[in-house]
């Protein structure tokens, strides 16, 4: 990430404090999924069988350096914007941590070239489309999040479709079954988000905690206290910058602390099955829509605003 940016954090913790420095010794001595598997950008089946395997799958060089670059830059623009409103870095996902998507008006980034520019990557259809097996998927929404240096705390574990069987949570999906004999857990993957890295992920910089196998799990997610020591280290490093990781957004997943001096930042596109729909909101203008490739408006074709309709851009702390 770019300077003007990158050394912003460590505004209410010392990172000389002595628990800190304990924490990164042992981070550094222990942080990362054992055996880790990052595969090619040419590997679309062996990526496809880890992703069904595990929940996630690591892809490298899947950006080149100019479209890293890009991205980047565009997400330091973000980031900028959204942490001038908000100077004590309290987060709209806790202290330092921060959504793309729920810092935006439009609840989402599509409106900017740099997350247009990743609905045009051949190795993210291949892929998704492998996933889904059909290639008539369509995008979500276009978000991602971003975390301080200086972000201590790990977040809990979570899973981004929450349903009866989660914690007596309201269910958070297109599929309920009111007999609560069957989850959306025990169906092929509905939704897949993609992020993509302008940054390595390194052991200190925040990198996401996935627990393997957990997309399809009726188990309740352990709470934050709870949680054993080798689900907290079980984080997706080292994983280099231009690479994308592709997540069944079912399995157990959460932020852990970034103890460096630089922002992690992890765009993503969000992608739904050809069979599975829940409301979407508009994040780009027919106006803009209309400049994307055929391939680009394609997948965007829910998200795009009625072509009467303006779209109010810009950064907020929640989103409306």
């Amino acid at each position: 990430m770019a300077d003007s940016v990158s050394n912003r954090g460590w505004a209410t913790t010392s990172k000389d404090d002595p628990s800190v420095q304990a924490l990164r010794t042992h981070l550094l001595e222990n942080n990362g999924v054992k055996g880790l598997e990052i595969v090619g950008a040419q590997d679309i089946q062996q990526a496809s069988a880890l992703f069904r395997r595990d929940g996630y799958v690591i892809v490298a060089d899947v950006l080149n350096g100019e479209q890293t670059e890009f991205l980047a830059q565009g997400c330091d623009q973000v980031v900028s914007e959204i942490i001038a409103l908000d100077t004590d870095h309290k987060g709209n996902r806790g202290p330092h941590r921060y959504s793309f998507g729920g810092s935006s008006l439009t609840r989402s980034q599509l409106h900017r070239a740099e997350w247009q520019m990743l609905l045009d990557l051949p190795v993210v259809h291949q892929l998704v489309s492998n996933i889904f097996g059909s290639a008539e998927y369509c995008l979500r929404a276009a978000s991602g999040d971003f975390c301080l240096p200086g972000a201590v705390h790990y977040q809990p574990l979570h899973s981004d479709i929450v349903d009866y069987v989660d914690a007596n949570q309201s269910p958070f999906s297109a599929f309920v079954d009111p007999t609560k004999a069957m989850s959306i857990r025990d169906l092929p993957c509905p939704y897949v988000c993609v992020n993509f890295l302008p940054q390595a992920l390194t052991k200190l910089n925040g990198p996401t905690r996935q627990i393997s196998g957990t997309q399809q799990s009726r188990q309740p997610i352990p709470r934050l206290k709870d949680e054993p020591e080798w689900m907290r280290l079980s984080t997706l490093c080292p994983a280099p910058a231009g690479a994308i990781i592709v997540r069944d957004v079912r399995a157990w997943h959460g932020g852990t602390p970034n103890l460096s001096d630089t922002i992690r930042a992890i765009p993503n596109l969000e992608f739904y099955a050809p069979w599975f729909r829940e409301p979407m909101v508009p994040g780009i203008t027919y106006k803009d829509y209309k400049k994307l490739s055929e391939h680009a408006q394609k997948l965007a074709r829910f998200c795009v605003a009625d072509s009467s309709e303006e779209l109010i851009t810009g950064a907020t702390l929640r989103a409306p």
